[in-house]
C-alpha cells in the first residue's frame, strides 16, 4: 500500500480538526486537534488545528452563557433560537471541511469568533 502523500496528509488532518467539531458535546472531541497540533509539523495543519480549538472554546463560551440565560429567562425568550446554535455549530465545520479539501493550501477562518489560540 502507497504512502500518503503531503498534501493528502495535510488535507486529512485538516478535515480531522474541524470535523471533531461534530462531537463538540463530548469533551472528548477537544483533544483531536490538540493532539494534531502536537504532531503535526505542516504549519497548515497547525493553524487549521488551532482554529478548530478556537472554534470549539467559543462554541462552548456561548452555550455556557445561552445556558445560564435560559435558566434566568426560563427558557422562554431564548428557546427560538436554539435551532439557530445547532445549525451555527454544524454548519460551520462543514463548510471548514469543504474548504480545506478544496484549497489544502490555506487555513480556515471561522467567521464571528474570539481566537484565543
Amino acid at each position: 500500500m502507497s504512502e500518503m502523500t503531503g498534501l493528502e496528509k495535510r488535507k486529512l488532518l485538516s478535515a480531522l480538526c474541524h470535523g471533531a467539531n461534530f462531537f463538540s458535546a463530548l469533551f472528548i472531541s477537544i483533544g483531536i486537534p490538540i493532539v494534531i497540533l502536537f504532531i503535526s509539523e505542516d504549519p497548515i495543519v497547525k493553524e487549521n488545528a488551532k482554529e478548530s480549538l478556537n472554534f470549539h472554546l467559543n462554541v462552548w463560551f456561548y452555550g455556557a452563557i445561552y445556558a445560564v440565560l435560559t435558566a434566568i429567562l426560563i427558557g422562554y425568550l431564548l428557546l427560538p433560537l436554539v435551532p439557530i446554535f445547532i445549525l451555527i455549530t454544524w454548519i460551520l465545520p462543514i463548510i471548514a471541511v469543504v474548504k480545506v479539501f478544496g484549497n489544502p493550501d490555506t487555513a480556515f477562518r471561522y467567521p464571528f469568533i474570539f481566537r484565543l489560540l
